[in-house]
């Protein structure tokens, strides 16, 4: 694992002071009013997952054309801590199809922040894999622009995705704020060769706004607002699509600023969201059997964050309290007859967490420095339904309604820095929970093993020792960078066969139960390097591949093969090119204990120019693209049952500021 030490100044304000945080990798995607530069090709047009799988160590779960689960050095979300600004979110669908990251748009985005493995943001609970935090995009105090407003269009010929925008900012001394809409739509995509695939298809609008008040000794108070609707969701990897996601995301902070102190700031926010997701079937031509599933989830929070620096040392104090609750059932409509099957899948479920996070960042001579974490969190857990409570007490007898586990992490890394070489070396040990399916979900069709899984209260948690290392060569022309990391696990969670148990759902392999192995192993490794070739070109290229195996040696699933991705860029005044080549070999370590068949070779290439046309009072960004020039067939190791790839994809977009 890979620190990069970036400076992190609050832009736009005049009693903000510079920071440095430890944070493996940082995508900026917000508009220029906040001077960041976009990684993606695809600018404010690019979805939130297209950013996403710019990050080292992230890899995307893809079950449609929306809402991809991102994954974190080969681990998913259970092993993973998403949040929004520091808040917690949970998503609301059993299946995984609402991933925390689908409630956000590129249009209300400054910035994402990934924490690699055991050393998470400060808000991160159980972060084994790794942390990525959403920062919303704000405009500040005292921008260089006091009024702004923007304007973006976008059409991509695969699936017919278009996308309209517009925003706008005022920003004075005392006072700002920023809002905006966006509406994103799709059709049926194509793969590769021209097949067209069904239920791929989504719509989705986005608005936010922001507001930020200076009092009067020059703290500050700041709120945000995010409605998030997608409808007519296909997923043409699973059994059902969604008839509506819908989230509403709030919260209020203040921030306090210390004069002549070791403490810079202290701010606390506290905040709540609810997700409602609503699955059905409808409108699939041939079912089993219809059926409904509506999931709902809400959270209530608050955090405090406590910031010091002095020459040598960084340190920040978080403590944290959430309270969140979810509910999902599934009814089951005979079609022939009025008779009908309920059943609850998460029995209201509702969780109390507490927790309190340190990090410290201490400089020496000679280039050393050293970095310390650590967190502990306590939660409860209560089954709020009797019939819920009823029908898992049938699996397990005499189990409790309230159970209580205590999450801990800490976690080291000493740095070297000589001349134009960095040298890391780092390792921590932490725990988690069981989730709320691995502990309490009921008969959940997993349609990558076609097995139903029901969840298991009785499990321990699950613990992970971790070390990683690095070295990086930075130049004037040339960077190189080489990174591994390894994570032991011991009472590692996974579903296991119980041929005693008969599936519920139609033509199902089988039921598996939620539960502990001694071991498993998961490794990685990452080789990148950037190299500027005279003043206006540079190439980029990357190398990984990943490791997984259980107690017996065999392969987990869902794993990455050896990946790579090179690019040349061009780049001279308003105008910008890029041609790229992304591929990944066959995947030889196949997890067929697991149901999973492997994924073969493939290399596509794709090519964008930008062209920015600044002016006195309007600047226009003009974007070309194409994805897949060949239009080759294809699918990744980790697109849900081999769901194919978009072909051959062409896309355009304007974007006016004024």
């Amino acid at each position: 694992m890979i620190y990069l030490l970036i400076p992190i100044l609050l832009l736009s304000q005049p009693d903000s002071v510079e920071t440095h945080v430890d944070i493996n990798e940082v995508v900026v995607s917000g508009a220029s009013r906040i001077g960041g530069q976009q990684r993606s090709v695809k600018g404010v047009a690019a979805s939130i997952d297209e950013h996403l799988a710019e990050l080292r160590h992230v890899e995307l779960i893809r079950r449609g054309s929306y809402a991809m689960e991102p994954v974190v050095n080969n681990m998913q979300d259970e092993r993973v801590s998403t949040t929004i600004d520091g808040m917690k979110i949970f998503y609301a669908c059993t299946d995984k199809m609402d991933p925390v990251t689908s409630y956000v748009e590129s249009s209300n985005l400054q910035s994402i922040s990934l924490s690699s493995g055991l050393d998470g943001n400060p808000q991160a609970t159980g972060n084994i894999g790794g942390s990525i935090d959403l920062r919303l995009r704000k405009v500040g105090f005292n921008a260089i622009k006091p009024y702004e407003v923007s304007v973006l269009a976008s059409f991509e010929t695969n699936g017919a995705v278009r996308m309209v925008e517009a925003d706008a900012a005022i920003s004075k001394e005392r006072f700002y704020t920023n809002f905006g809409i966006s509406f994103r739509k799709a059709d049926n995509y194509k793969a590769g060769g021209g097949e067209e695939i069904n239920f791929s298809q989504f719509q989705k609008y986005n608005v936010f706004a922001n507001l930020g008040a200076r009092t009067s000794n020059g703290d500050r108070v700041e709120a945000a607002l995010i409605y998030d609707k997608a409808t007519d969701v296909g997923y043409p990897a699973l059994n059902m699509d969604v008839a509506k996601a819908e989230a509403i995301i709030t919260s209020l902070s203040y921030k306090h600023n210390f004069e002549e102190s070791f403490f810079l700031t202290n701010e606390t926010k506290g905040y709540y969201n609810k997700i409602v997701h609503i699955m059905d079937d409808s409108h699939r031509p041939i079912v089993p059997i219809r059926m409904d599933m509506p999931g709902e989830s809400w959270t209530v929070g608050l955090y405090n964050l406590l910031n010091g620096q002095s020459d040598r040392q960084q340190l920040q104090v978080n403590y944290d309290i959430y309270y969140n609750f979810r509910h999902a059932d599934m009814t089951m409509y005979a079609d022939d007859s009025d008779w009908q099957m309920y059943m609850l899948t998460w029995p209201d479920v509702s969780t109390l967490c507490t927790g309190l996070a340190a990090s410290d960042d201490i400089s020496f001579d000679g280039g050393h420095s050293l970095r310390l974490s650590a967190k502990g969190a306590w939660q409860q857990q209560h089954i709020g339904s009797e019939e819920g409570y009823q029908l898992l007490n049938v699996f397990f007898p005499h189990m409790k309604r309230t159970y209580h586990q205590t999450e801990l992490r800490v976690a080291s890394r000493y740095a070297l820095r000589v001349e134009s070489w960095r040298f890391t070396i780092g390792g921590g040990w932490g725990s988690r929970a069981p989730s709320i399916t691995e502990a309490y979900g009921y008969y959940l069709n997993n349609t990558f093993d076609n097995y139903d899984y029901i969840g298991n209260p009785r499990l321990s948690n699950e613990e992970a020792f971790e070390g990683n290392i690095s070295a990086s060569y930075t130049a004037r022309r040339f960077s190189l960078l080489v990174d591994a990391n390894i994570f032991r696990f011991r009472n590692y969670i996974i579903g296991r066969v119980e041929d005693r148990l008969s599936p519920m759902t139609i033509g199902a392999n089988g039921v598996k139960v939620f539960a502990n192995i001694p071991n498993a192993t998961i490794a990685n490794a990452q080789l990148t390097t950037t190299l500027r070739i005279g003043s206006n070109i540079s190439w980029d290229a990357s190398l990984s591949y990943g490791y997984g195996a259980d107690e017996d040696g065999d392969a987990l699933p869902i794993i990455a093969p050896v990946q790579y991705k090179t690019s040349v860029k061009y780049a001279r005044g308003p105008l910008s090119a890029l041609v790229e080549l992304d591929g990944a070999a066959k995947q030889t370590r196949v997890g067929e204990k697991y149901a999973e068949t492997g994924a073969s070779a493939y290399a596509v290439l794709g090519a964008n120019v930008t062209y920015a046309l600044p002016m006195k009072r309007v600047n226009t960004t003009l974007r070309l693209g194409i994805e897949n020039a060949l239009d080759k067939e294809y699918s990744t190791y980790s697109d849900w049952n081999h769901l194919p790839q978009k072909g051959r994809n062409v896309y355009a977009s304007v974007t006016v500021n004024i």
